[in-house]
């Protein structure tokens, strides 16, 4: 009676330990996919803002159109490519929280 104690007290602290691990990859992939994002809102509020100038500043209708449309295209790419990275962000924050798992669903199916 008491083994079956202790091996359950045992595989409760796995259990716990497992999930700690996971709950702390979560953590930090978040923390990092936080500070990207304020990284990137504070580019793309910088890039907006010369635009802006740029657009304001323009000579003729023409510049202001051609100052316009470079714009949209360097704010559709850096935002794809933003996106793109957190995408690969949260796939990586994935596999690192599922990496304590890995153990005990091999002992599963076998």
């Amino acid at each position: 009676m008491m083994n079956n104690f202790d091996e359950m007290q045992k595989m409760s602290k796995d259990n716990m330990d497992m999930a700690m691990a996971s709950f702390g990859s979560f953590s930090k992939g978040f923390q990092a996919i936080a500070a990207e994002m304020a990284d990137y809102q504070k580019k793309s509020f910088e890039e907006g803002s010369a635009a802006v100038e740029k657009l304001v500043s323009s000579k003729s209708l023409d510049k202001a159109f051609e100052a316009q449309a470079d714009y949209v295209k360097t704010a559709y790419e850096g935002f794809v490519g933003e996106m793109t990275k957190i995408g690969e962000m949260v796939t990586d924050m994935s596999k690192d929280a599922y990496k304590p798992y890995e153990g005990v669903m091999g002992k599963l199916a076998k």
